[in-house]
């Protein structure tokens, strides 16, 4: 399989990679268009020599135009969280760009460019927030450079010192001379000039458009006007759309079909068959979907899943009750320490599938033009899908071209090994003979039941307590389905039978547990799963912080001083907890009928501090009416999207921790849309106030960090209200038993 070679070869790294200047290059693109910068990774493309792929604009950093536009070419794709406006905001601030000058525009095609820096540079990728830690040096430096390349073809042409010439908005000045220029006007003198082998970035107080909380993102206007093209807005001279008949229970496979019903419906032009099932093809989607709808199927289900999720999750709880297949984390002697316990808490969580639901649902469109074969999508591993598409279509990846789209939405289901909606859209457009652009479409109901979850999980803890009420002995058993066993990741992130994924928030646990022992036991079903939103995180750190919050409340401890007391080593953390303590005003009088709970958690190098405060109604019934998080992310590099990015995920979790879950029945999925999976309305949303730690390090990851604290941080407030632990999610579910 291609993806097999494609990270065998490749292989994906956690360790962070710190780039030289030498790994910067600079290549000039033909005259009149302007000067073109690009950042190689070493080793990520040994196939091809890296100044050539640096002249190429699939390979470049920066364009220039002679129009005086700034076109910033991404690594990473935006799928909402802001990485364009982010990575133009590094560009602008060592360029000195003027804002309306800006332009993003989504890069593939040169892994030596694009290669994830954080990941060590084997792939290109946008996943586990690391789209602003790998851009925040080679993005700063290719602005820098640009600008001293301007400023040299200023000097030379104005027969000036270089010194002596400023930089502002987009326009180079002389005050002696009293001359100016436009970079477009400069741009291909520029491009002639010589690379310089340093450049200066840049200091923290230099900045202006760095943490600068007014600096604002680029395409609110367009997204709020309805001018942002997204895949699902794309138009083409001819195009048909497809819309796929998947099997109704997962694992199973297409036996036989009657499409005459389907071919009968008005504006259905053909039905093919794909690797997944079926697609119907129309020259609109109504039609298309009709087409589907009548589509009359026999599936073979051999060895699919025929369980109810409940049936599923009964398995899991059965397997914690034994010891796990394999030890993920092992400090000091974890069942010694619990047989010298004066008290032991016992505790059983459960976590059931839960869906992406992002707003657009998957698509991608594909166009052949002679030999070239065109692919549009909300590409989050562009260079891996491409590679996939060309083995589906039996060609060289050379002859794709990928345009990576903006996306309504992605939370992680954009980024699948085997590149599932990409190869199956390429297969339709082959089995018609591209004899027309094709966009795959899937409905809402598609999506929804199309799987790519993320896992079910059930944990079992045993928490030991000495005399004193220190922690004496901590057990932890997961069972769980691996994300990454058997597919090309498996290799690189997979340890002793231990998914990284699955256990990431207890493994690594930063609390001073001297006895710790994690076991993990990984089940296996067909549902296929996928990282999710802070992936295993959004589990771990539930059973994490809201056991430590029963811990406090055993020893009459506050929760917030036991944090403390069990960070002691760890100041970052330490500092996103104090600053939401403080603005939440922790320990001060609330109104009769409110209640408050803490919860902290660290993921994708970010610490996040939360305080939960809710209303109680009657019986259980309670309304989360404020949130306050203290965020230590390093540099913030648009403090608004910050503070954005983390509203969003406070949105995410509550949703996910008060109703969503995925419903088997006889391996069928209920709830397909909206109506029935509910992610939070907007009248559900609280007052969220976010508090960022003042900070010059490097920037950390912010698109998933906000989500891992919300649950745990409500259901803390909830027991401080009622007394009742919450074990069993959602909320809904477990508030009910």
């Amino acid at each position: 399989m291609f993806a097999n070679r494609f990270l065998a070869q490749r292989q994906l790294g956690t360790k962070r990679f710190r780039p030289s200047r030498r790994m910067f290059l600079a290549g000039t693109a033909a005259a009149g268009a302007g000067l073109t910068i690009g950042f190689a990774v070493p080793g990520a493309n040994a196939q091809a020599p890296a100044a050539a792929a640096a002249v190429n604009p699939f390979g470049a950093h920066i364009r220039i135009g002679t129009d005086n536009t700034v076109t910033v070419l991404s690594a990473h794709m935006d799928m909402g969280q802001g990485a364009y406006f982010g990575i133009a905001t590094l560009v602008a601030e060592e360029l000195d760009a003027a804002r309306s000058q800006l332009r993003v525009e989504g890069a593939s095609g040169n892994l030596a460019a694009y290669g994830n820096v954080a990941w060590g540079g084997f792939a290109q990728g946008t996943g586990g927030s690391t789209a602003m830690a790998s851009s925040w040096e080679r993005y700063r430096r290719a602005g820098a450079i640009c600008r001293a390349m301007l400023v040299s073809a200023a000097a030379r042409a104005w027969n000036v010192p270089a010194n002596e010439i400023a930089v502002k908005d987009g326009t180079l000045f002389h005050g002696p001379s009293g001359r100016g220029a436009t970079f477009g006007a400069m741009a291909d003198a520029a491009a002639a000039e010589p690379v310089p082998q340093t450049v200066s970035l840049k200091a923290p107080g230099q900045w202006t458009r760095i943490g600068n909380p007014a600096y604002r993102r680029l395409d609110s206007a367009d997204k709020s006007t309805g001018k942002q093209q997204f895949t699902i807005d794309v138009r083409l001279p001819g195009m048909l759309i497809a819309v796929p008949v998947h099997a109704p229970v997962f694992g199973g496979k297409l036996k036989s079909f009657d499409a005459a019903a389907a071919k009968a419906v008005a504006g259905v032009v053909d039905v093919v068959t794909t690797s997944r099932g079926l697609a119907v093809l129309a020259t609109n989607t109504w039609a298309a979907r009709t087409g589907a709808e009548a589509i009359k199927a026999e599936w073979d289900q051999t060895g699919a899943e025929t369980r109810s999720s409940d049936a599923i999750l009964a398995s899991y709880r059965a397997r914690v009750d034994a010891a796990g297949e394999h030890v993920a984390a092992s400090r000091g002697n974890a069942d010694a320490a619990l047989g010298r316990a004066t008290r032991t808490l016992e505790a059983t969580y459960e976590f059931p599938y839960l869906a992406h639901a992002a707003l657009e649902p998957l698509n991608a469109v594909v166009r052949r033009q002679g030999d070239i074969v065109e692919i549009w999508g909300g590409h989050q591993i562009p260079d891996l899908y491409a590679g996939l598409a060309a083995q589906a279509l039996g060609m060289s990846p050379a002859n794709i071209r990928m345009h990576v789209m903006k996306t309504g939405g992605g939370f992680g289901r954009r980024a699948v090994t085997d590149g599932d909606v990409v190869v199956e859209a390429a297969e339709i457009a082959k089995a018609i003979g591209f004899r027309a652009p094709v966009k795959l479409q899937w409905t809402r109901e598609t999506d929804m039941a199309g799987g790519r979850y993320r896992p079910a999980a059930v944990h079992k803890l045993r928490v030991g307590l000495d005399a004193a009420g220190n922690i004496a002995g901590w057990q932890h058993r997961i069972a769980a389905q691996s994300i990454l066993i058997g597919t090309p990741f498996e290799g690189g992130l997979v340890k002793n039978g231990v998914d990284a994924t699955s256990v990431e928030g207890a493994a690594d646990t930063l609390y001073a547990l001297p006895d710790l022992r994690v076991e993990i036991t990984n089940m296996v079903s067909p549902v296929p799963v996928l990282w999710w939103r802070s992936v295993g995180h959004t589990h771990t750190a539930y059973v994490m912080e809201t056991m430590i919050d029963e811990i406090a409340a055993a020893t009459a401890k506050d929760p917030v001083a036991l944090r403390r007391q069990l960070l002691a080593g760890h100041p970052r953390h330490l500092a996103a907890i104090d600053l939401a303590a403080a603005r939440a005003g922790w320990g001060t009088p609330l109104p009769a009928g409110r209640f408050r709970g803490f919860a902290a958690h660290e993921s994708f190098g970010t610490s996040v501090g939360m305080v939960a405060e809710i209303s109680m109604g009657a019986g259980n019934a309670f309304k989360v009416e404020r949130i306050v998080a203290g965020v230590a992310c390093g540099t913030a590099i648009n403090p608004d999207n910050v503070r954005a990015q983390v509203e969003g995920a406070v949105g995410f979790g509550l949703g996910a921790i008060l109703r969503e879950g995925v419903t088997l029945d006889g391996g069928r999925v209920v709830d397909t849309n909206y109506d029935g999976y509910r992610p939070l309305r907007i009248d559900e949303m609280p007052k969220v106030e976010v508090h960022i730690v003042a900070s010059t390090a490097a920037p950390t990851g912010i698109g998933e960090p906000g989500v891992p604290p919300v649950g745990p941080a409500i259901a803390n407030a909830l027991a401080a209200a009622t007394g009742k632990r919450v074990r069993l999610l959602p909320f809904e579910k477990g508030l009910s038993t």
